[in-house]
């Protein structure tokens, strides 16, 4: 099943920084990709603080508008590049009071305040490893990360501590500060108020030789078994998030962009923060929660042209303005200056894709990456084609194979070696040679899970894909979703994309169901929108619509009715967890689940990984 390729010529309002793609990837070199940044003065290296803020503030753009902060009450506050220069330096130095040094960790435990921002800038100049933690996440996943991750210095809210970190304070070794945004601090034996100490510090900071290899940031990810992974980034991350920025999201330096992820997460991190601030854009920030209304006048009222958010945001504005209607609620606003929208975080079902043509007068551009690659690897780009329910194609200076699966679902190692799929139309996992600057240097203290991701040179995703005769990517499921239905391979996505399309269907997650004839069976549980009833005729007319679309083979054989889909924080359906319900199995790490409602939202030396795990750099492609 595949829709009707949206044409390049009816997307972009603004010409592409990518409009012909194999010239682009031809000439390509991330050597020459390190020219659109300054690098410290002196040549003493590369910080992602310097980049971001220090090198604008010492420009043209100064008095240029880095974020545009809407208040919950909807007041709405500026902060120029030099504003930024001089609060980062203010943290740097309240840090170095303190005796917090280089690689040491400081984790941020905030929702999305100015001071956030601050404080992750403020982090990176000092050399120090900034960890960024979901605000939402209960009191034990917070406590297993910073143990994990060697946490010296907290930064939340009295509220945020006193019911997630306080009672557990004493066993957290080699936690020494606890700074709190805000008021209360007084109130909170050990803790020191922030404001207070900032305050007191020069709003001047030299920033410390950095090599690009020192330690950056600390993003912690769940794998579906076992403890978080804590995955090592650097400051030449930096490099990779400038060109996957002007690449697949196609910033330009007038544009006002919003990121709607959470930087507790490697989105919001990434793409809501570090990336459009090297390019010297204006970044939104909305501290309200997810509100379709709110979501359309933020839009409007702060002129956004290139808005990046997640598929079940989308699909959460989808069912209040299906796209057959008279839309009224978009329209009611004025949303002439958006020119692009791209999503992440999880496969864009392809009826979203038309929805925001037909919608918003743009379709959404869906990408793909993880926490460990650091930066978008495959997008559909501004100035090319889109194939709705593709991932794209991969980025300049970025290579991508499908690799032989064996039974398990992940690529096939024999002898040390992988076999390379060159034909197209087959299922395999997706690998790339890690050879990209944002490429994760390893999971922190875990060398035995490091040395699992990669094999014979290539880092091995755990996602299934298949690529199609023109190099176009189209997800299938991770390796441990995806069903075996009569000899049949069958992948999730397809059928919750299938799904999608009917007016009933909100969302869907898919599952095997294990059969003793067939092996396994697709069964489908399914959230209906608003007006439609939970009914057999609502269930028949279901299959046999999936049916029409798939084909007896893949079509879900059973579906269930759930209005409350458990997800991860993050917005994805949590399959896996639908599968342990289903055949009453330990449902085990549920530190990331959540009923989802969008957010306005898919190491210093020896604790880093150690140089014999680390992937080979950009420089040894």
């Amino acid at each position: 099943m595949r829709r009707e390729t949206i044409r390049k010529e009816s997307l972009p309002r603004t010409a592409p920084h990518l409009g012909d793609y194999g010239k682009e990837c031809a000439g390509f070199s991330w050597q020459a990709a390190r020219g659109g940044l300054q690098g410290l003065p002196g040549g003493r290296g590369l910080n992602i603080a310097h980049e971001a803020v220090d090198r604008h503030a010492a420009s043209d753009r100064a008095t240029a508008v880095a974020l545009r902060c809407v208040g919950r009450d909807d007041r709405v506050t500026s902060v120029t590049y030099a504003d930024l220069s001089r609060s980062t330096a203010r943290f740097a130095n309240v840090l170095r009071g303190l005796g917090i040094g280089h690689g040491d960790r400081v984790v941020t435990l905030l929702g999305r305040c100015p001071e956030l921002y601050t404080v992750v800038l403020g982090t990176l100049k000092n050399t120090s490893v900034l960890c960024p933690l979901f605000p939402a996440f209960g009191p034990d996943p917070v406590f297993q990360r910073m143990t994990l991750g060697d946490a010296r210095v907290l930064v939340t809210t009295a509220e945020l501590y006193r019911g997630k970190v306080a009672a557990r304070r004493g066993a957290l070794a080699a936690l020494s500060h606890v700074l709190i945004v805000g008021e209360g601090a007084d109130d909170l034996p050990g803790t020191l108020g922030l404001a207070a100490l900032m305050a007191d510090a020069a709003d001047t900071f030299t920033i410390p030789p950095t090599s690009p290899h020192d330690m950056a940031l600390l993003h912690f990810t769940s794998g579906t078994t076992g403890v978080p992974k804590g995955a090592v980034h650097v400051h030449e991350a930096a490099v990779a998030h400038y060109a996957s920025a002007l690449y697949a999201l196609d910033l330009h330096a007038d544009d006002v962009f919003w990121c709607t992820a959470d930087p507790g997460w490697v989105t919001g991190m990434s793409y809501g923060i570090i990336a459009p601030l090297l390019h010297g854009v204006t970044v939104v920030v909305d501290e309200g929660d997810y509100d379709a209304r709110r979501w359309y006048r933020v839009l409007a009222e702060q002129r956004v042209s290139v808005w990046y958010t997640a598929p079940t945001a989308l699909r959460e504005l989808m069912r209040t303005t299906p796209r057959a209607g008279p839309y009224d609620l978009p329209r009611s606003f004025d949303l002439n200056a958006l020119r692009f929208v791209a999503s992440t975080d999880e496969p864009l079902d392809p009826e979203a894709v038309v929805w925001g043509r037909d919608v918003l007068g743009l379709p959404v551009h869906d990408n793909w990456w993880q926490t460990e690659t650091g930066a978008i690897m495959i997008a559909n780009f501004a100035g090319c084609d889109i194939r709705p329910g593709s991932m794209g194609r991969p980025l300049p200076g970025v290579r991508a194979a499908v690799l032989r699966r064996g039974e398990d679902g992940r690529a096939e190692v024999a002898g040390g070696h992988v076999t390379v799929l060159e034909e197209p139309g087959v299922v395999g996992e997706l690998a790339l040679r890690p050879c990209w600057p944002s490429m994760f240097r390893g999971y922190l203290h875990d060398e035995p899970r490091t040395a699992a991701a990669f094999a014979d040179g290539w880092y091995l995703t755990g996602d299934l894909v298949r690529r199609d005769a023109d190099g176009w990517y189209w997800f299938v499921g991770r390796a441990d979703d995806v069903i075996t239905s009569a000899g049949h391979l069958v992948g999730p996505f397809e059928v919750e994309s299938a799904l999608m399309e009917h007016p009933a269907v909100a969302e869907s997650g898919v599952v095997g169901r294990p059969d003793p004839v067939a092996g396994n069976i697709v069964k489908a549980f399914v959230t209906l929108r608003p007006g439609f009833d939970a009914t057999t005729a609502t269930r028949r007319e279901l299959l046999a619509f999936a049916r029409r679309r798939l084909g007896p083979a893949v079509a879900p054989r059973e579906i269930a009715f759930d209005q409350h889909l458990p997800h991860t924080r993050s917005g994805k359906v949590m399959r896996r967890l639908l599968r342990a319900r289903e055949l009453g199995l330990p449902e085990g790490d549920t530190s990331t689940l959540e009923h989802y409602a969008p957010q306005a939202s898919r190491a210093s030396g020896a604790a880093a990984a150690t140089p014999e795990a680390r992937p080979s750099g950009p420089d040894n492609c």
